[in-house]
């Protein structure tokens, strides 16, 4: 370990070990042998981050740059991202797992998210009011909300990050950065970048470490204006409840257990690379995979058929390597997981038709995994596994299909498969979920809102309103008139 890369935090734009010097080791999951060491930081440390951060606000270098310099800080951060693209997806897939064909590809297309907010940064407008007292001038404008603790996971890391960061700084906040202490080496490397690109010290710092000394004094510091989180729900439970002690205005995009329908007329090629998409792309490791898929009765075997032929060719290794499609699964925790959860649907009737074990080889692999159901409540169709276990059940009417797919805790993501276009409109309206798909599946783009219904979370990322999610509107009243005041004990 001695020649192992080791990461530093970022904060009040200097790097720095933990003030209680912890370090931590993170693993690589395609060998399960740890790769690297990041410090961690202390509860002292959420504190200096926070108060850079608070600093920064009234600082003339961050407070009175234009809307438009902002966003030309934003374009250079961009292009530093398209950059080193290679780069940083290398560490993701190193640290997480996840394909570099995905991971680079994605960090790459994140440089248009921060295009896309650049831009708006100078569309950040207030009106005036046609107000109904003729001696008033009224307007409003949109402030900075303040202080952003941005919480992301180890999966899809950057994108995660770019759809809360690029609002944030384009509205004129500053933000606290935490990273996942399961994978936290590509944000800390992208710390680099924030630096690179100029913009002032403590308007971003980017820190890592456990829930106790790191996550809880971050989200209930009274400082934190707005808590932008993405995780689980267990732990968005917490984080509510941490925002209790300071009002923050919080946003959550948690998990998911996305159906995908597939009905009788259906192209059943598409269908079935959908559901293969949906369920072993990024291993099964998204907060949207369509891990229950809904399949009419009367191309249920055909289509199963399909999925199986298809998967033969599934190539399981290094993600590393280009050929590969599936690599490990970030934790150890996942795998086993998987494993309890696939016994406790073999145990309620549910046929697995191929796959079902981990990979005989180091780190965290688990074969590619179908699962025929034998009835809704089949545990692989109610457990979020983060995994490429795939799960079929059958229904005979349209009905009975947007009833399934409704009967969830979540509402993230959803897919419809139909060549009917009347039928894609309704079903797609009746899905109570943040996202539908209609013949295709696992798409992002910054100008579409991503989130969630019901515990997938609430507010939205991406698109053009997310901006005006990191700012205050204020009202602004100006009598125009040279009169004294009328009655000061009567409101006008």
């Amino acid at each position: 370990m001695s020649d192992s890369p080791y990461f530093q935090l970022y904060i009040d734009g200097a790097w720095c070990d933990g003030a209680a010097g912890q370090i931590m080791a993170t693993q690589n999951p395609a060998t399960g042998e740890d790769w690297a060491t990041f410090a961690c930081a202390s509860p002292e440390d959420v504190d200096r981050a926070i108060a850079a951060a608070k600093r920064s606000l009234d600082d003339p270098a961050w407070r009175d740059m234009t809307q438009t310099q902002r966003g030309k800080l934003l374009y250079r951060l961009a292009d530093l991202v398209a950059r080193d693209a290679q780069k940083l997806g290398r560490l993701e897939t190193t640290d997480s797992g996840k394909l570099l064909a995905e991971t680079s590809a994605q960090t790459g297309y994140v440089a248009d998210y921060y295009r896309y907010f650049a831009g708006l940064a100078d569309k950040i407008e207030g009106a005036v009011l046609p107000i109904d007292k003729p001696d008033m001038h009224v307007f409003t404008r949109r402030e900075p909300i303040g202080v952003v603790a941005a919480v992301v996971p180890w999966n899809a890391q950057m994108f995660l990050t770019a759809t809360k960061l690029g609002p944030a700084l384009a509205a004129g906040c500053s933000v606290v950065l935490k990273a996942s202490e399961i994978a936290p080496a590509p944000m800390l490397a992208f710390a680099t970048l924030i630096e690179e690109a100029g913009f002032p010290p403590g308007v971003v710092s980017v820190i890592t470490g456990d829930a106790e000394n790191c996550a809880i004094p971050l989200t209930r510091d009274p400082r934190v204006d707005r808590i932008a989180f993405t995780g689980g729900p267990e732990t968005a439970r917490h984080v509510i409840r941490n925002s209790a002690e300071n009002f923050a205005v919080t946003s959550l995009e948690l998990g998911g257990k996305s159906p995908i329908i597939v009905f009788d007329d259906a192209d059943l090629d598409g269908a079935a690379n959908g559901l293969i998409a949906g369920n072993f792309g990024a291993s099964g490791q998204s907060c949207v995979a369509g891990t229950r898929g809904l399949v009419h009765r009367s191309i249920f075997e055909d289509l199963a058929a399909r999925i199986e032929e298809k998967s033969k060719s599934i190539v399981i290794g290094d993600p590393l390597d280009a050929d590969t499609h599936v690599g490990p699964l970030c934790t150890s925790a996942q795998v086993e997981k998987i494993g309890q959860t696939l016994k406790a649907a073999q145990g309620q009737g549910a046929t697995i038709r191929f796959g079902g074990a981990p990979v005989d080889r180091p780190g965290n692999y688990m074969s590619p995994t179908l699962v025929q159901c034998a009835g809704p409540e089949t545990a692989t169709l109610k457990i979020e596994m983060f995994g490429p276990v795939m799960s079929l059940l059958p229904f005979d009417t349209e009905e009975e299909a947007i009833a399934l797919a409704n009967d969830s805790d979540f509402g993230l993501g959803s897919g419809v498969f139909t060549q009917n276009l009347a039928r894609a409109h309704r079903v797609s309206a009746r899905i109570r979920s943040g996202i539908c798909w209609v013949n295709t599946y696992r798409a992002i783009s910054p100008i579409a809102p991503f989130g969630g219904f019901n515990q997938s979370g609430y507010g939205r990322e991406a698109g053009v309103d997310s901006i005006l999610d990191y700012t205050r509107t204020k009202t602004i009243w100006i009598n125009t008139s040279d009169k004294p005041m009328a009655n000061p004990f009567v409101m006008r």
